[in-house]
């Protein structure tokens, strides 16, 4: 029994992986297809009407972490983890229901609520840490993160390293600890491996720093 039950995930799993490449595939091509185009702000404005519910009509989100500020994150970064909400690289109910082509009919859609979207100012968040560890995070940050997201967490558009400046410390937290435990498909290996060689107080300090910094 132990073998045949063995066997039959084994086939399950082999199943699904053409699956999971031809969703990577279609992914991979509508994000071209949102470079190609050019953001029409005004109707960009008119879909972040439906954002604005949760993440504010500032986008500055909120201080608990629970929904991450987003106003003048990078557009190619927005532009991707919506594709990857959609196409279920990255989970979040309510996401994964936003970001579906009932709301986000097409590329153009996209285009155009992310190029909205990261044309707004960035907010200073009130959400932050207990400042225990914020210099010790400021270490960490320096010498294990800054060579992606850079110097003063900006991020970078072209890579798509997202602007981290700033954002709720509740929700830096929960997404490193998410990509560590395998609740991140779209994180990158490179930064699960690092991360899971961090301590609480790497975790705390880093989310601290990071949530104090003028995005």
């Amino acid at each position: 029994m132990r073998f045949k039950r063995v066997r039959t995930v084994g086939w399950l799993i082999a199943a699904a992986l053409p699956i999971a490449a031809c969703g990577a595939a279609l992914a991979q091509d509508e994000f071209a297809a949102v470079l190609r185009g050019r953001p029409n702000m005004v109707h960009g404005e008119q879909l972040f009407a439906t954002c604005a519910a949760c993440h504010g009509a500032d986008g500055a989100g909120v201080s608990d972490g629970i929904v991450p500020a987003i106003a003048g994150q990078h557009y190619r970064v927005l532009a991707g983890e919506l594709l990857d909400y959609r196409h279920d690289k990255r989970w979040d109910i309510r996401m994964e229901h936003h970001a579906d082509d009932h709301n986000l009919g097409d590329a153009q859609d996209v285009a155009d609520v992310a190029g909205y979207i990261s044309s707004l100012k960035p907010a200073r968040t009130g959400g932050v840490g207990d400042g225990e560890s914020v210099s010790y995070g400021a270490r960490v940050y320096a010498r294990s993160c800054a060579s992606c997201h850079g110097a003063t967490a900006e991020g970078d558009d072209r890579a798509r390293y997202p602007r981290l400046a700033g954002q709720h410390y509740e929700y830096l937290l929960r997404q490193m600890h998410d990509a560590v435990e395998g609740r991140r498909p779209n994180f990158p290996q490179d930064h699960i491996r690092l991360l899971k060689h961090f301590q609480r107080e790497e975790f705390m300090g880093v989310a601290d720093y990071l949530s104090r910094l003028n995005p």
